[in-house]
């Protein structure tokens, strides 16, 4: 056992739980392939937990320490294992059943959940579940095909193409039986799904790529519990700001209200972005500087300053009214040639009275063309803007 155990040691000063599912596999590794017949004989039943917990004593002293709830659980799960090996051992040479090895794969897979839910196991480690689960599924499957040939009823072509959880089936009786061990496996895992959807969401966000955020972090919003409140707002602070970016969507003051941290730091922000107040935002946005920096979003909230301002020039395409209609034509069409001094006017005013030039004003609504917040073009020689008929400001109804 003691390569078996140097693996456990090392799996767990990494944190590395694919390294440690591994030493719960059913099959030999290349480079060791006598290794579970040499688990059998390292002990026998009378001394197989005390053994299991000197190695495992043994081999984690001079790297990352257990604490004694997990030692104890880790005993349990080892300990079914090296019976579970023990009926795989015997089945080679014909002195066990796929049915007994079943049996004692489940057991294994009873002590691995009550790891989790009794001894403290870490999130880390849910490969273990992984590995254990599927062949929980395999010795399942062999087990009942095995049944049939005792039977005398073995497999027909037709037999081996149903679907493998076809209730009508009474020779599928292990197979349905695994069924509810792997759904209590998939039950347990959901509050470590909703944390690594989270994580995910929150790596991707610093990446930049928000579509990928908000994808993930909507998924942990979807299977967080109603009633997980510090959860639910670790979510939002990151989903607000994704769905600001991707969707220009501001939080609701409905959304905001259960949590009044986030209503403090985003509902001013929301506020000033609705009504294209750039001074107010500014302001807003250095209120909440320190935290919006300690969670990484401030450079993301900054880039909403751009949806404040399209909010503003929309503002002035839709005070310039509509065109007077030509001679045949009954629809009205909005004014889409706007001169630049009045989006200048709209700005300085937007931005507390300070002054902007003419060049400044340009450079932002090329800014806003090149970011696909406008359509449109400028005109530079005769001073005016002149706006796409149809969508001039996408997304907005205008």
């Amino acid at each position: 056992m003691n390569d078996l155990f140097k693996d456990f040691a090392n799996a767990h000063a990494e944190q590395n739980g694919y390294l440690l599912a591994q030493t719960l596999s059913p099959v030999s590794p290349a480079d060791q392939p006598h290794r579970l017949r040499a688990v059998l004989q390292s002990t026998n039943s009378h001394s197989v937990k005390g053994d299991i917990k000197h190695f495992i004593k043994t081999a984690t002293s001079h790297k990352r320490s257990l604490d004694h709830d997990e030692v104890k659980g880790w005993v349990e799960v080892y300990a079914s294992y090296w019976a579970a090996v023990g009926e795989i051992v015997a089945g080679e040479s014909g002195k066990s059943t796929w049915t007994k090895v079943y049996d004692a794969w489940k057991e294994l897979t009873s002590m691995l959940i009550r790891g989790y839910n009794n001894f403290g196991f870490e999130a880390w480690t849910i490969p273990c579940l992984y590995v254990v689960g599927k062949y929980l599924r395999l010795f399942a499957i062999k087990s009942d095909i095995e049944r049939k040939r005792t039977a005398g009823d073995a497999p027909t072509g037709n037999a081996l193409i149903q679907d493998d959880f076809d209730p009508e089936m009474e020779t599928q009786s292990q197979l349905r039986d695994c069924e509810q061990h792997l759904k209590r496996i998939f039950t347990l895992c959901l509050n470590d799904r909703v944390t690594f959807k989270f994580y995910e969401g929150v790596l991707f966000f610093l990446e930049e790529n928000y579509v990928e955020a908000e994808k993930h972090l909507v998924e942990a919003q979807g299977l967080c519990h109603k009633d997980a409140k510090q959860n639910m707002e670790r979510i939002l602070t990151y989903l607000i700001p994704c769905r600001l970016l991707t969707s220009h969507v501001l939080p609701t003051k409905a959304l905001l209200e259960p949590y009044p941290r986030l209503q403090k730091l985003f509902l001013p922000l929301a506020q000033c972005i609705k009504k294209g107040d750039l001074r107010a935002f500014d302001i807003a946005l250095q209120g909440g500087e320190e935290e919006f920096v300690k969670r990484r979003i401030y450079l993301t909230l900054e880039r909403g300053r751009d949806i404040a301002l399209r909010n503003l020039l929309r503002k002035v395409f839709i005070a310039g009214g509509y065109d007077d209609p030509k001679e045949g034509e009954s629809e009205k069409v909005r004014r889409t040639r706007v001169p630049v001094v009045e989006f200048r006017a709209a700005i300085c005013m937007g931005s507390g009275g300070e002054l902007v030039d003419t060049d400044e004003v340009e450079c932002l609504l090329a800014n806003m063309i090149y970011k696909d917040l406008m359509k449109g073009y400028i005109a530079r020689d005769r001073g005016i803007v002149v706006l796409s008929k149809k969508g001039a400001f996408p997304g907005t109804g205008v």
